[in-house]
């Protein structure tokens, strides 16, 4: 039996409720939770280079953490740009890499080892996309999609239809978890009717708004492989303040 801790976070691009970009406080609040794998939201930047809100020489040097390599970057402005695309960092003297597909990124700890990673990309009229990571846990493989789904109902019920067309074409069969924010405010209905039994939700609680939380928006949904030994919503000091959404996390058996 090998357990596992999920973790999920919006991490409001490192921005907390007053207003400071601190992206010490993410990583605090992190190692608070101790997760094995943490699916974040808005973890790149929206403009610019679209650069990690955590700048990498955080990542690196100061975090039990590495962010999964998803091999491709967000669409920027000065990509139109001839002759500049490839020396954008080198000319503003930034560090423009991010860390996921449409600010989706995967964490993991040291001790999970990573199979394949895919980045998908959703039905929808503004840019959005999805993180597949296929890991290794002690010689258990688990599939573990993060996810942040649109505002309109009709677009978010299409993007969940998507993750799940990816998911049964995957060539190897095995444990899979869908976490991330769904913006879905109703308990079992919307782009939840999609799951259609195959995942179970575990029971976290509401978790947004940080200040005072109301909403189940945040959500860990496993496959019929995976067991919740226990799930809950991560309130520390440090997390109220962080980002407008507190973080999630579910322990399963593998």
């Amino acid at each position: 039996m090998t357990l596992l801790t999920l973790a999920s976070y919006n991490m409001h691009k490192a921005v907390g409720l007053d207003r400071r970009h601190d992206p010490h406080r993410i990583l605090h609040v992190l190692e608070e939770i101790g997760a094995d794998v943490v699916a974040l939201q808005e973890a790149d930047r929206r403009t610019g280079g679209r650069a990690s809100a955590v700048p990498h020489t955080l990542w690196e040097g100061h975090s039990p953490y590495r962010p999964v390599p998803v091999g491709v970057r967000n669409r920027r402005a000065l990509d139109l740009v001839p002759g500049i695309s490839a020396r954008v960092d080198e000319l503003l003297k930034v560090d423009t890499r991010n860390i996921g597909w449409h600010g989706n990124a995967i964490l993991v700890k040291s001790h999970v080892g990573i199979l394949d990673v895919v980045a998908l990309d959703l039905p929808t009229l503004e840019p959005r996309g999805a993180v597949m990571a296929e890991l290794l846990v002690r010689d258990r493989p688990i599939r573990v999609i993060g996810l942040h789904l649109d505002l309109s109902g009709l677009w978010r019920r299409r993007q969940m239809r998507a993750i799940l067309d990816a998911v049964a074409k995957r060539p190897q069969p095995m444990p899979t978890v869908l976490m991330g924010d769904t913006n879905e405010w109703r308990s079992a209905a919307g782009c939840l009717k999609e799951l259609d039994g195959r995942f179970r939700i575990a029971p976290t609680g509401p978790s947004f708004h940080s200040r005072r939380p109301v909403a189940v928006l945040d959500r860990i949904m496993v496959d019929q492989d995976l067991v919740i030994e226990a799930a809950g919503v991560h309130h520390s000091e440090r997390a109220r303040i962080a980002s407008d959404h507190l973080p999630i996390w579910a322990r399963v058996r593998l």
